[in-house]
């Protein structure tokens, strides 16, 4: 392993010198096998693997996580998928070990923001996981090992420079940080907090009935919002997230963006988007995008004459309004997990609207009897966990 590794610039092409390396001079825990990662690019691999490593510690399963910009897209477990699932998420034809499955539905739960995307892997990265990753578009991957037929398919993608790491799973950093800011340092304590089923045990509303894939669920969006940047929320459903809200001032502002993700990986399974008529030339970055226009408010752009046939052999019905409201009654079971307190009750009413049933938060907030009240007014199962997950 290298003592450092020189990188063309940091966060911009201005911010040069740039570099990684371990203080003391030690090695570092990872291998370049292909290509050229970046500053940004790095920043995403250890994120990522951190949240991935995690999920299968807490799991058992292979996990997979879909970072861009130092935030995940998606993560998830390699559970196997339903045939609408395999549909949406463009993999009906291929043939899913466990962990390509948990790298579908990572990428799956938003490919709009998965478009470019670092990819991280808790297990070796074989045959059918780089398959699939082969017709993606993507920066780069992190993982523990590679099979030999991985590493020959992914060192052909873009041209032979896509971005190839390899980790020691064994590596442990040093338990305290330090990072500069303006000339000044700063250091802490790693966060490195167990999220377990230990974390879901004080239940503060009126329905204490927890499903196992409700704890696990929980779990998941609980890992998933420890490596995503604040204030961040996080809907996750059948092993995996569906929508997350990062970055955000304002924690309502997290919880309606993340929800209206949630909303379009549901509606992207409605029978009309299954059954776009499709070109058969169109590029998969263009199809992403279309269903995601098809879906808004902005449909028309999609299916006006004269453009419609740029996408489709032939014009569809639109998606409306009344038809997705329809459709979203039958979003159910959700799991939401917030990085700190919902501070009114609104959060929980924007969160009924796309199936919410379980929540995780802190607690703490001055007004938790109103958030608990709203619950209850739904039926809803909520933990205060009394951990805080901050991250940036």
């Amino acid at each position: 392993m290298p003592k450092e590794i020189i990188l063309k610039y940091g966060c911009n092409p201005n911010q040069k010198p740039s570099r990684i390396f371990m203080k003391g001079g030690a090695e570092l825990p990872i291998e370049v096998l292909n290509g050229n990662p970046g500053y940004i690019n790095f920043l995403d691999a250890f994120n990522s693997w951190q949240l991935v490593k995690e999920l299968k510690e807490a799991t058992g399963h292979p996990a997979a996580a879909s970072f861009k910009h130092v935030s995940p897209a998606g993560a998830a477990i390699g559970l196997p998928l339903d045939d609408t699932l395999k549909k949406i998420y463009f993999v009906d034809d291929l043939e899913l070990s466990p962990m390509a499955a948990a790298y579908a539905r990572a990428r799956g739960a938003d490919r709009m923001s998965s478009y470019g995307d670092w990819v991280a892997l808790s297990d070796t990265c074989d045959k059918q996981t780089a398959t699939l990753l082969a017709r993606e578009v993507s920066d780069g991957i992190i993982a523990p090992d590679y099979t030999d037929e991985a590493l020959e398919i992914l060192k052909s993608k873009r041209g032979g420079k896509y971005n190839v790491v390899r980790i020691n799973p064994d590596y442990v950093p040093d338990p305290v940080e330090q990072r500069d800011v303006f000339g000044i340092t700063f250091e802490q304590g790693r966060n490195d907090i167990k999220i377990d089923e230990q974390m879901l045990e004080n239940i503060v509303t009126e329905n204490k009935e927890f499903t196992d894939s409700a704890k696990r669920d929980l779990i998941i969006a609980l890992i998933t919002l420890k490596y995503t940047q604040s204030n961040s929320v996080c809907y996750a459903k059948d092993g995996q997230v569906i929508g997350v809200g990062a970055g955000q001032q304002s924690r309502i502002h997290c919880t309606r963006l993340a929800g209206n993700k949630a909303d379009i990986w549901y509606l992207r399974q409605h029978p009309k988007v299954l059954s776009l008529p499709f070109r058969s030339d169109i590029r998969r970055p263009d199809r992403d995008n279309t269903i995601d226009v098809y879906l808004s408010e902005y449909w028309m752009d999609v299916l006006a004459d004269g453009v419609w046939e740029n996408f489709f052999t032939s014009k569809p019905e639109p998606l409306r309004l009344e038809e997705k409201q329809e459709w979203l009654k039958g979003l159910s079971g959700v799991s939401l997990a917030s990085d700190a307190f919902f501070p009114f009750g609104d959060n929980i009413e924007r969160a009924y609207k796309t199936g919410v049933k379980y929540i995780a938060q802190p607690g703490g907030s001055i007004r938790d009897d109103n958030v608990i009240e709203t619950c209850n007014k739904y039926g809803m199962v909520m933990v205060f966990t009394g951990a805080r997950l901050f991250h940036h």
